[in-house]
């Protein structure tokens, strides 16, 4: 069986993990909303120096957003299935009225 690791031991390893980091002289910085998507080349403020009305410009991803659209229509398009044609006769088991099984017989559908 596959052995499941719990939210509970995902934290404690996580929080081991960040206290060594920390141990060895490393250092947690702090990093505004919204800067993670900003262009490239694009100076990133100082946290002390950053204010609402200095937010830099973010990465345009229209086009982006487009193509992954047009995935999800192509992809859309090859799921569907029209019905598929009858293949001729096929079995089908017939019951009595108590429910028990009685026979097979051939029927086309």
């Amino acid at each position: 069986m596959k052995y499941r690791i719990w939210k509970e031991e995902q934290h404690r390893e996580l929080r081991r993990r960040t206290e060594e980091f920390l141990a060895r002289g490393g250092e947690v910085r702090q990093v505004p909303p919204g800067i993670s998507g900003l262009e490239e080349g694009h100076p990133v403020p100082a946290f002390r120096t950053y204010s609402p009305a200095r937010i830099p410009r973010r990465t345009p991803l229209t086009d982006v957003v487009a193509a992954i659209e047009l995935r999800k229509r192509a992809a859309s398009t090859r799921r569907r299935r029209t019905a598929a044609p009858s293949r001729g006769p096929r079995r089908k088991l017939l019951y009595d009225d108590f429910g028990e099984p009685l026979r097979w017989v051939w029927v086309d559908e």
